[in-house]
């Protein structure tokens, strides 16, 4: 039997270097976000031929005097790759900036018929607006989830078990916001759709660990410790969660593998960081809840008995 409680010091300190790399990525490369929540333009492209993005990013820089950014787009009527600049104007574009920047383009690109496809202004006010509610909305969720699980668990310490449940999801949402700031991701409706996913996919792990020590304590009683109670019901719930998190994974990284080879960076936004929320999530509720738990059981016995 695998002692999994015993080495809670390793399972505790992976994820503090993993929050420690993220701040300090955070703090030098900044955090991106989308159009939708800092406001501004959205140009698409088409073109013939084969393009170079690198030089096509370089040319509309130079164009319009700001740092962008410009990603691929399959026009699905076509089955052409268009190019969508990602221009940050809080006012919009004005016509003669994209007059300028796609003459700029032409003059580069004079042999693949550069035209421009459609122009949208975005409103960050909007963006604010439902980042804000989607906040409210997270937590409102984690309330009502230490609320449940203190309920469905009050004869195991039903509080803290809640707490330490949520604690289990902050960490799983930390790993989907290091995956955005670590691949460069833009924070945006992908961002705050992930982070809601997980939190119902990661909650359905740790309950199941809860649940068997509150059977295995109920049947073993007094006879082992806390730590052995949430070390045998980690062992007999893991292999469970391997397999669940195993074909999950795998569904999840063949849309990610899916999305690379076809260039479609809308997908591959959700699908990576669902990826790595979902390995993140497994380690959770095996690592962290139970033996953080059973860390909080042995701390107050401790302190009963000083007293």
């Amino acid at each position: 039997m695998r002692d999994i409680v015993g080495r809670r010091k390793l399972w505790f300190t992976i994820p503090c270097v993993v929050l420690v790399v993220t701040l300090v990525a955070s703090l030098v490369f900044g955090v991106e976000l989308d159009i939708n929540f800092r406001g501004g333009s959205l140009v698409t492209y088409s073109f013939e031929g084969s393009v170079d993005k690198g030089q096509f990013e370089d040319t509309i820089q130079q164009a319009f005097g700001q740092q962008i950014s410009v990603q691929e787009q399959q026009d699905v009527v076509t089955g052409r790759t268009n190019y969508v600049a990602n221009l940050s104007v809080k006012e919009g574009i004005s016509p003669d900036q994209q007059i300028a920047i796609t003459s700029a383009l032409q003059e580069k690109f004079p042999d693949n018929k550069i035209e421009v496809v459609s122009t949208s202004n975005v409103d960050p006010a909007i963006g604010r607006d439902f980042f804000v509610k989607s906040m409210v909305a997270v937590a409102a969720a984690a309330v009502l989830m230490i609320l449940y699980i203190a309920y469905r668990f009050r004869r195991m310490g039903g509080w803290s078990a809640g707490v330490f449940s949520v604690v289990a999801l902050l960490h799983d949402e930390m790993y989907v916001f290091a995956a955005f700031v670590l691949f460069r991701f833009p924070i945006g409706d992908s961002f705050i759709a992930v982070a809601l996913t997980i939190l119902g996919y990661s909650i359905n792990a740790t309950i199941v660990v809860y649940d068997r020590i509150r059977e295995n304590k109920r049947l073993l009683g007094s006879k082992v410790t806390v730590d052995e109670v949430v070390n045998v019901s980690i062992n007999q719930s893991l292999t469970r969660s391997i397999n669940t998190t195993v074909s999950t994974v795998i569904a999840m990284g063949t849309v990610c593998v899916i999305s690379v080879i076809y260039h479609v960076e809308s997908i591959l936004v959700f699908s990576l960081p669902m990826l790595i929320g979902m390995v993140a999530g497994a380690y959770s509720s095996v690592c962290l809840a139970g033996p953080l738990w059973a860390t909080w059981q042995n701390y107050k016995a401790a302190q009963n008995k000083q007293k």
